[in-house]
């Protein structure tokens, strides 16, 4: 799986300490939505931000590190705007949870239902993709 990663994870050291196996795939930028800072990084509506596209199979330990089991963060899928033949047609995007993360002010994610429904909602609506960094 590709995941565009912009915070913890684009560092080769650290990643190297989640995962058994993995590889960056190429520099990329994330539009529609931008990073903000809380007791961990976390990405909210509007904006762009960099980063890079991380690969590995081990999607599971990728889930426990950015706690998606404690509600912490969620994995959405974002459309990929590039050659789809070496990404796929989308890749994986962590956002964190404003409250949990101290950021609540911050950060309003519109709608109603769980963060997840309401950040795939917000990609959906807002042609929010990843692409290849120029």
């Amino acid at each position: 799986m590709d995941t565009f990663v912009y915070g913890t994870l684009t560092n080769p050291e650290q990643v190297a300490q989640v995962v058994d196996s993995y590889s960056y795939v190429g520099a990329a930028v994330l539009d529609g939505l931008h990073p903000v800072e809380g007791r961990y990084p976390t990405l909210a509506p509007g904006g762009s931000v960099g980063g890079r596209l991380l690969r590995t199979a081990d999607v599971a330990a990728l889930d426990a590190y950015e706690g998606v089991d404690r509600d912490l963060y969620v994995r959405v899928s974002v459309p990929w705007v590039g050659d789809a033949s070496q990404h796929g047609d989308r890749v994986a995007v962590y956002v964190g949870d404003p409250t949990l993360l101290d950021v609540a002010d911050d950060v309003h994610w519109p709608g109603d239902g769980s963060l997840e429904a309401r950040v795939e909602r917000y990609v959906d609506d807002n042609d929010v993709t990843v692409r290849p960094a120029d």
